[in-house]
């Protein structure tokens, strides 16, 4: 008994098999990051100095004489000093320091990637078995 699928009905089987095809395959990667930073500084100082010194000096001297006789005669002498010294001194010191700082920083990242992926493929199969040996078969991939 005969037939045209390769098998006899005896011990001989022939079996055959072909796949042939196209795959296609795609990768979609996205990568998105964003961030941002603030920063600030503030720094002051002040220094002040004041100084005053004031000095005032008086000085007196004096001599007199005076002679009286009674009549016609009449002596007078007169030494005098007199000294005044007066002084004021003001020194004043201002100093004044600053800084101020400011710093700001964003930033933002996309990352896209695709890619595609196509292949045809082939593949066959064979098993051919005789007399009790059997023998396999595989074609490429």
């Amino acid at each position: 008994m005969s037939d045209d699928t390769g098998y006899d009905g005896g011990s001989d089987v022939d079996f055959g098999h072909y796949e042939a095809g196209q795959e296609h395959d795609a990768l979609d990667q996205l990568h998105q990051a964003h961030g941002s930073e603030a920063d600030a500084h503030s720094q002051f100082g002040v220094y002040e100095n004041d100084h005053h010194a004031q000095e005032a000096t008086d000085f007196a001297q004096g001599h007199h004489e005076e002679f009286d006789q009674p009549g016609v005669v009449h002596a007078e002498s007169d030494d005098f000093t007199n000294y005044s010294h007066d002084a004021s001194v003001d020194d004043h010191v201002f100093a004044a320091e600053g800084s101020q700082d400011s710093h700001q920083a964003e930033f933002g990242e996309l990352d896209a990637l695709q890619q595609r992926f196509d292949g045809a493929f082939a593949e066959g199969t064979e098993l051919h078995s005789g007399g009790g040996e059997g023998q396999l078969g595989v074609a490429d991939k």
